[in-house]
């Protein structure tokens, strides 16, 4: 066994690869999770499969929790935060225990010494009530597309939150929160378009006669087979290049979405029965924190950026991508830390 260790700060899918790609090569991991669970926000996510294998990759989150857990060369530390740390020969870091409300100063706290770190914190999902003519957290059946996939996961079908019935219409709103210039969030989150259109296929398959609708304003071609898959769903799915501005609730807690037509340039509206939010990634709540702390950069998005000298950033933490992405991303990470261990050349 090498005699080199590893922190990798961070328990969802980037945090989970880097891990198990350096306890492959006898590399210690010190695996440390702010929250009490692994898994991220992937953990929730459903697959996507009707006919095939869509690569969404949320069964993959699933495997490689296995792997960290069956691997005894990986030490989990759940609900602990990295209070300090210390650049030496060796990187002296402090853990402390965190909750559901934030740091618990009066917890044990656990020092660690290790020769490289990881950085796999992820992101943190676009607060929907910042675009307050949406009706996020003020209407029952406005939810989010993390919302849907934990939705969709759970229950045999869609029903709506206000009355358990499932909704006859069905509408996507792409790019809440991306590519939106008034918020300065300028970035595509690149998994949204692919998501919904994955999601809006799970919906059709449980309930044929769904009518769904799905507002964007371009779509982006995010992988290999996306074309083909783009075509399919296009023949199940009305796709209406405008994005609403509003939403009124109607009878029946019943949505009406106000757009332009892009064709007449008219305003027009529609009802609904339940409103999907395509949210988009943006970086950590503590990445600035984290930035500081560990003395790596924040790039142009505010997501953190690669910086090198024994700490290495993986996956989502510097920037969107699909579970895919951050799986090569994070063993691309491993790679490099190794590397700098001198473990591999």
């Amino acid at each position: 066994m090498s005699n080199k260790s590893v922190m990798v700060v961070g328990g969802g899918i980037a945090g989970l690869t880097a891990a198990w790609e350096l306890a492959r090569q006898n590399i210690r991991v010190e695996l440390v999770e702010k929250r009490s669970f692994l898994g991220g926000h992937s953990i929730g996510f459903t697959c996507k499969a009707v006919d095939e294998c869509r690569q969404c990759g949320a069964c993959s989150v699933e495997l490689m929790l296995a792997n960290v857990i069956n691997q005894p060369l990986i030490n989990i530390h759940l609900s602990c935060e990295v209070k300090s740390i210390n650049r030496g020969k060796t990187i002296q870091a402090v853990l402390r225990k965190s909750s559901a409300k934030g740091i618990d100063d009066h917890g044990a706290e656990k020092e660690l010494k290790v020769d490289a770190v990881v950085l796999a914190t992820g992101f943190s999902p676009f607060d929907p009530e910042l675009k307050p003519g949406l009706g996020y957290g003020r209407k029952k059946n406005v939810i989010t597309s993390m919302e849907l996939e934990n939705l969709l996961r759970k229950n045999s079908g869609l029903t709506r939150p206000s009355d358990g019935k499932a909704p006859e219409r069905v509408a996507f709103i792409q790019c809440v929160g991306s590519r939106d210039q008034h918020l300065g969030n300028l970035w595509c989150s690149q998994v949204c378009c692919t998501y919904a259109m994955g999601m809006a296929s799970v919906i059709k398959h449980k309930k044929e006669d769904t009518d769904i609708s799905i507002f964007y304003m371009d779509i982006q071609n995010s992988a290999r087979e996306f074309p083909i898959f783009h075509e399919k769903v296009k023949n199940e799915v009305k796709f209406k290049r405008a994005i609403p501005v509003d939403i009124y609730q109607i009878d029946n807690d019943r949505l009406s979405l106000g757009y332009m037509s892009e064709k007449t340039g008219l305003p027009m509206h529609e009802k609904f029965d339940l409103v999907v939010l395509s949210i988009g990634m943006m970086p950590g709540t503590d990445t600035v924190a984290i930035s500081e702390k560990f003395a790596v950069d924040i790039n142009e998005f505010g997501f953190l950026a690669d910086s090198g000298r024994g700490v290495f950033v993986a996956g989502t933490a510097k920037g969107p991508g699909s579970i895919f992405d951050t799986i090569a991303d994070s063993e691309k990470a491993a790679l490099e830390a190794m590397q700098y261990l001198g473990v591999i050349k």
